[in-house]
């Protein structure tokens, strides 16, 4: 992984991140699917939460059903932010929905209004 990347799971593979020789890396799997999802989220947040802890950010945008819940209660639980799209900007708001009902999100955003707040949250812990 680099600084300014943004990566995406393809079809059907799991994506995930592991520390090893100095790096973090992504790995892509078929492991078995997740809430009948693969890629899942849950799956790629307790990566997340393996590599950074809670220094991790994890933001939940629109999909259906409640992939990504999990993973970010674990998330949230040692610490990490956890930004979720609102439902006004959503197409489907489940995912987000799940993850804003349960009391888990930091803020609960527009999609306009996001790439400012992951910016702003990773230039304040940088500085920190």
């Amino acid at each position: 992984m680099r600084p300014g990347e943004v990566l995406i799971a393809p079809g059907d593979f799991h994506l995930r991140v592991r520390r090893g020789a100095g790096a973090v890396r992504v790995v892509l799997d078929q492991g078995p699917q997740e809430n009948f999802c693969r890629p899942a989220v849950d799956v790629m947040f307790r990566s997340a939460l393996e590599v950074w802890g809670g220094s991790a950010l994890a933001t939940v945008l629109t999909g259906m059903g409640q992939d990504g819940l999990a993973g970010a209660r674990l998330l949230a639980s040692a610490g990490a932010r956890v930004l979720a799209q609102d439902e006004d900007s959503s197409v489907v708001w489940g995912m987000p929905g799940a993850v804003a009902s349960a009391g888990i999100a930091d803020d609960v955003l527009p999609l306009e209004a996001l790439a400012d707040r992951i910016v702003g949250t990773v230039r304040r812990s940088h500085a920190a």
